[in-house]
């Protein structure tokens, strides 16, 4: 029988501590995990391969935040697109920036016009010949990144460094359309890239070490902070995230609304709920990957069709005015509309469930559950090197609370027996599919 939605998770999802007395060791923690995180393990320290030239391929909003970071840390950039619109396009949003800095006064017009003139941009794929460290940064789709990567292969230079931007794709799958998957590594930039500390530095079963170490170098140059990482779906942040939506997702068919979960994710500390952050993010995103990935969906796992239902009707988020919310002159509605609200009680009713109000510290619980439960698995899987690269991660690329210090340090604060009671109540009520962790390793590590 399914346990009534929320029933166990009502208590407060934080200690009795004072704010200050529980923020004080976390953010100690965390400055600890980053300079960890950041530390190669002993077999790749090496010396990496020398990174003087980038070439980046796609030029869109990412490609060209790439640009901007390799830049501002002094290296040669080449910006390689399909066509001349969408070069000049790249080429507009990178001066754009620089631009931008000297108008509000962040930057001098003589440093502006340096930076510049370490870009060149170009439709021309043998200049990937002249670059040490080559970045794929195209469209989200395997085929199309195996494509690109056979160009590469074609025309960079044999001891080149060979990335991929992927945020959740195979490096493997990727890797193995060159003819030199040890020299392919999968570099995971954050949007916007220029402003996104974190890096996921990930390796493929072929990848070299010393390409390994390259990428996690070319990290600490561009003054983020890399974190090394398997090659599983996700990574670590993505797959965390992941575990986190569609938790978020079952609360609705349970009986909250998207502002509901929103609000009681926001009072924990993030910065956003993950519904306003995915029509942020626009939805059609989310959708499309759900739609590759339909065909190897186990029909017993439990699947909220609300995005889906959002997206048929054009409602792709805050770019087309509504997603699960409404937007006017630019501005979020406080609350979803009855069109939202209809596709969400369509979901509740197709599932047989009669929704009932969740208390907002039982919808705070089972997010962070949900989040240590993959946490546990990505860690068991070594997937993740150390539990504190997970809050790295998750702290400073997906806007987990840096005062809670992340899923594993606000684990670390909670009594053992009730996270395990919680999370079995939560593999009952998530149903099919999902696995309870052994925290053991996650706890203790």
């Amino acid at each position: 029988m399914r346990p009534e939605a929320g029933q166990p998770f009502n208590q407060p999802p934080g200690d009795a501590l004072d704010a200050q007395e529980r923020t004080e060791p976390a953010l100690q923690y965390l400055a600890q995990a980053q300079t960890q995180a950041s530390a190669l393990p002993g077999a790749l320290r090496m010396e990496p391969r020398l990174v003087e030239t980038v070439a980046i391929i796609g030029a869109g909003t990412m490609g060209a935040g790439i640009a901007i970071c390799a830049i501002d840390a002094g290296l040669k950039v080449i910006l390689l697109e399909q066509n001349n619109a969408a070069m000049e396009r790249g080429r507009e949003r990178v001066s754009g920036h620089y631009q931008g800095r000297v108008v509000k006064g962040k930057l001098s017009s003589e440093a502006a016009a340096a930076g510049l003139a370490l870009l060149s941009h170009s439709t021309d794929w043998t200049l990937l010949g002249h670059a040490d460290l080559v970045i794929e940064a195209v469209f989200e789709e395997l085929a199309v990144k195996q494509d690109v990567f056979r160009q590469i292969d074609a025309h960079a230079r044999v001891d080149a460094v060979l990335a991929t931007n992927t945020s959740y794709l195979d490096v493997d799958a990727i890797a193995n359309a060159t003819q030199r998957p040890q020299d392919v590594v999968g570099l995971h930039f954050f949007s916007p890239a220029n402003v996104m500390k974190l890096l996921e530095v990930v390796s493929g079963s072929k990848t070299s070490p010393q390409v390994l170490a390259t990428g996690m170098a070319f990290g600490k140059m561009l003054r983020k902070t890399p974190v090394l990482c398997g090659n599983a779906f996700g990574f670590i942040g993505n797959r965390i995230y992941n575990a986190y939506r569609k938790q978020c997702e079952f609360m609705l068919e349970d009986g909250a609304w998207p502002e509901d979960v929103d609000q009681a994710l926001e009072a924990f500390g993030f910065a956003m709920g993950p519904f306003a952050v995915a029509d942020l993010s626009g939805l059609d995103i989310a959708w499309r990957m759900r739609r590759a990935s339909a065909a190897t969906r186990d029909p017993r796992e439990r699947y909220v069709g609300v995005l889906d239902a959002l997206c048929e009707m054009g409602r792709l988020g805050r770019k087309s005015g509504s997603g699960y919310y409404s937007y006017f002159d630019g501005k979020k509605s406080q609350a979803t509309d009855a069109t939202a609200r209809q596709c969400i009680e369509a979901a509740s009713r197709q599932r047989g469930i009669v929704r009932t109000t969740l208390e907002p510290a039982a919808m705070q619980r089972r997010a962070l559950l949900a989040m240590l439960n993959e946490a546990a698995l990505l860690l068991a899987e070594s997937v993740a090197q150390r539990a504190s690269d997970i809050d790295v991660v998750l702290v400073q690329g997906y806007g987990f609370p840096r005062s809670q210090g992340g899923p594993v340090f606000w684990a670390r604060q909670q009594d053992r027996q009730a996270l395990e009671h919680d999370l079995r109540h939560l593999a009952a009520s998530s149903g099919y599919g999902f696995t309870v962790a052994d925290l053991t390793q996650l706890l203790t590590a």
